[in-house]
């Protein structure tokens, strides 16, 4: 089985082939028949169809991880750094990055597992996407099922909601005529066209692009943030209090659990028990383009980031700064598409169309998307919500769970020794029991910090704002 595995879990022409729900393999896909129906052409449209659609490599992976890792959130990282200092802001950003990386492995392993299991019993995987609460009520039981089904629900869906709040924002800097409202209503109208992309498998020419956008971003605000340099007067006092405080981590927090749509994203891999090792290259990616304009921006404008939670709005209007709202609306459209693509596909199961025919799909879609544009105007702080949501929801369905699932498969002896992968060097050398005991200390770090002070400082922040600004609010920290 390790041999299998590692040479080639979900390889061209093996058993474990993924083709990410579309139904067909590689030479069908050659055919024109994969990704929504396409029909055959020259050799030149088949080249076109390759290099931008189907893919699953490796490559495809790692850029759909970035884009789904990091979006909006390098727009309010500054303002959590101005919430928790510059020593606390970058102790809790690499303790809590460490863990997600951890905890990714870990369900990784879970996938792999699940997978390996399910094709001995002869289940064909070719026009199903595997997800979150399949594989972990497979796994343990219909308990684990319900309640990640419940969390990953709503963690995924509040991030996407989060997409066209950010949108609404950065187009608000490009034209303040029209209120963010308005602007939500157009972006959300817009993003219901992201129902047209299959599956997982399709994204590839878009993550490309989100990342490049997100990159050009975060070191736009690095050299505008080293060139304005820091006037006199600037005060450096977070963190202020606790509420503050607890805000600025969890916002952390939901910045480095972006494997929420882990599972959808190695089941569109060629080769998905690869995918720990793209996680880690994309974690280590993300960092640089994450922490050096978080800290330099603080370190320039200070306090005043506590009064405006889009780190854009703080910059002086110019052609590279309307560039940057330009590109982080593109990437944000993109996100919505990756975080709405495991609520089409539960919807879809839900009514039986999940292995229909490409259209079918897409109108049973459409719902999920108008419901999320209307959270998306109900509540439009996207700032506070990243807290709320990385404090309640994705402290428990990306850090939480996956130690506790974890340790119940491999528990006993006999299931780690019939395990589907085989420990690797490192995992030899530190052994099941201490791999156990770091679940425990993720676990109990993530409940008291993540959930509890958390959850205290983020729903008291919102409170706020909700009180402040009110729901539907027409223009949330808009000019004037």
């Amino acid at each position: 089985m390790e041999s299998r595995l590692e040479s080639g879990l979900g390889d061209k022409g093996g058993s474990l082939e993924v083709e990410n729900g579309i139904g067909q393999d590689d030479a069908a896909h050659e055919k024109g028949h994969g990704g929504g129906g396409a029909g055959s052409g020259s050799g030149t449209s088949s080249f076109i169809k390759k290099a931008v659609w189907h893919g699953g490599s490796v490559y495809d992976a790692f850029l759909n991880a970035v884009s789904a890792q990091v979006g909006q959130v390098i727009l309010s990282m500054p303002t959590s750094y101005a919430q928790m200092g510059f020593k606390l802001g970058l102790f809790f950003h690499f303790l809590y990055v460490i863990i997600g990386v951890y905890t990714c492995y870990l369900l990784a392993r879970l996938y792999v597992e699940y997978r390996a299991r399910k094709e001995k019993e002869g289940v064909d995987f070719r026009k199903h996407v595997i997800q979150y609460h399949e594989l972990l009520g497979a796994l343990v039981g219909p308990w684990a099922r319900n309640i990640s089904l419940f969390f990953n629900i709503i963690t995924v869906g509040a991030v996407a909601v989060i997409q066209i709040i950010a949108c609404a924002s950065n187009a608000y800097y490009l034209n303040s005529k029209l209120n963010k409202r308005t602007w939500a209503i157009i972006f959300g109208a817009a993003s219901l066209t992201v129902d047209l992309l299959p599956t997982l498998h399709n994204f590839r020419v878009f993550s490309f692009i989100g990342a490049l956008t997100t990159t050009y971003t975060s070191w736009y605000m690095l050299i505008a943030a080293i060139t304005r340099g820091q006037p006199a007067g600037v005060k450096h006092t977070g963190p202020k209090n606790l509420r503050l405080f607890f805000t600025g981590t969890t916002n952390i927090l939901f910045g480095t659990g972006g494997h929420a749509v882990t599972i959808e994203i190695m089941h569109a891999m060629w080769k998905p028990v690869r995918y720990k090792y793209v996680y880690l290259a994309c974690t280590i990616y993300v960092l640089f383009i994450t922490v050096p304009h978080s800290y330099a921006l603080y370190w320039s404008f200070g306090d005043e980031l506590l009064v405006e939670n889009n780190a854009l709005g703080h910059l002086p209007e110019s052609n590279a700064r309307s560039t940057a709202l330009i590109f982080m609306i593109i990437h944000q459209a993109i996100a919505f598409g990756l975080y709405i693509m495991p609520l089409n596909f539960m919807w879809e199961k839900y009514w039986g169309v999940h292995e229909a025919a490409y259209w079918k799909r897409v109108l049973v879609r459409i719902p999920v998307g108008v419901l999320l544009w209307f959270f998306a105007l109900l509540i439009p702080f996207f700032g506070p919500l990243n807290s709320v949501i990385g404090s309640l929801f994705m402290s428990f369905s990306v850090f939480i769970i996956p130690c506790v699932v974890y340790t119940i498969v491999f528990w006993t002896p006999t299931a780690r020794e019939n395990a589907a992968e085989k420990p690797g060097i490192v995992r030899r050398a530190l052994g099941y029991r201490t791999m156990f005991g770091a679940n425990f200390l993720v676990i109990v770090t993530i409940a008291v910090l993540g959930v509890g002070f958390g959850s205290y400082a983020s729903i008291a922040n919102i409170i706020l704002q909700v009180k402040s600004f009110g729901a539907f609010q027409a223009c949330y920290q808009c000019k004037g």
